[in-house]
């Protein structure tokens, strides 16, 4: 592990290789899994503000359980999650040709549509925060569905911590990120 600041970093994040491969993977992130992506009390407001704007954008069904059940629900740990279709899609998932899963609240963001990228735990993933008492762990969520991306990555010499920077800094903040970098590089260069 590495400790930036008030943090535990996993040693996966210099370790391995990644970049997102949407035309292999085809964005399954947002359609596995036994629950919804993790959200924050604000992130839940801020998705109940904009479902309206992105609404023409949602499968058919994801608006019916917007608008039965809302755009989130507390899952089975007693966290704070987006709601599901069928038990599978995110209510916020959009299709592109070809099946190419994408997030309808990205698509809105980057057209200008919104001020909300997406939530946090979204646009860090694969990369999983836990909050402790004095501390918060950032981990690398492994599971079959991003063996391509850790294959490209190895490919292109990306490494986690690097491809991860935009959200990390969005999240922690430029001068963590920064050093999270050093103590990667310096961990990589002992490591060799």
């Amino acid at each position: 592990m590495l400790q930036i600041g008030n943090t535990l970093v996993s040693l996966d994040l210099a370790e391995r290789f990644f970049c997102c491969d949407l035309d292999k993977c085809l964005g399954q992130c947002c359609i596995e899994g036994d629950a919804g992506a993790p959200i924050t009390d604000e992130e839940f407001k801020k998705l109940e503000s904009i479902a309206p704007a992105i609404k023409d954008t949602l499968l058919p069904a994801a608006v019916e359980v917007i608008e039965t059940e809302g755009v989130g629900y507390t899952d089975e740990e007693g966290d704070l999650v987006t709601s599901l279709v069928d038990g599978r899609n995110c209510v916020f998932t959009c299709y592109a040709p070809g099946g190419k899963c994408l997030c309808a609240i990205d698509k809105a963001y980057r057209q200008g549509k919104c001020d909300f990228r997406k939530p946090i735990s979204c646009y860090l993933y694969p990369l999983r925060l836990t909050e402790y008492p004095t501390f918060t762990a950032v981990n690398y969520h492994r599971w079959k569905i991003c063996r391509s991306a850790e294959i490209n990555g190895r490919e292109k010499g990306i490494r986690l911590y690097q491809f991860m920077k935009e959200p990390l800094i969005e999240r922690f903040g430029k001068e963590w990120y920064d050093e999270l970098a050093m103590a990667c590089e310096a961990y990589l260069a002992e490591n060799r």
